[in-house]
């Protein structure tokens, strides 16, 4: 496809295709447990995920809100402040994250032999 057309879907795209940009990750050992194979999963609010790219790297902390419109993953305790001295959340990229627990869900316990 031509570059124009793969970022008007970004940028202009509808609600439920952006949402399926918001994969994050596997860790392996959620990848051992998990009975369909899989590379990347949907982050939910509560899951726990791991920074792997930029200047939180390595920090462990637990989603706190998502925005599909913006496609962007918010962590609890990972602030930022402004000039005025007000902290704010860092948006992060979903594929600089990777999903360490997951939060347990009805769809995700047919998916997964442990939980």
């Amino acid at each position: 496809m031509k570059r124009r057309r793969e970022r008007r879907k970004v940028f202009h795209g509808k609600i439920h295709t952006k949402k399926s940009a918001l994969h994050v990750h596997i860790s392996k050992e959620l990848k051992a447990k998990a009975t369909a194979k899989a590379r990347s999963a949907l982050v939910n609010k509560g899951d726990t995920v791991k920074v792997l790219r930029g200047d939180e790297k390595g920090k462990t902390a637990k989603v706190s809100r998502i925005s599909v419109l913006k496609g962007k993953v918010y962590l609890e305790g990972v602030t930022a402040r402004n000039r005025r001295g007000v902290e704010s959340l860092i948006a992060f990229e979903p594929s600089n994250l990777m999903l360490m627990e997951m939060k347990d869900t009805p769809f995700r316990k047919e998916r997964s032999k442990g939980a």
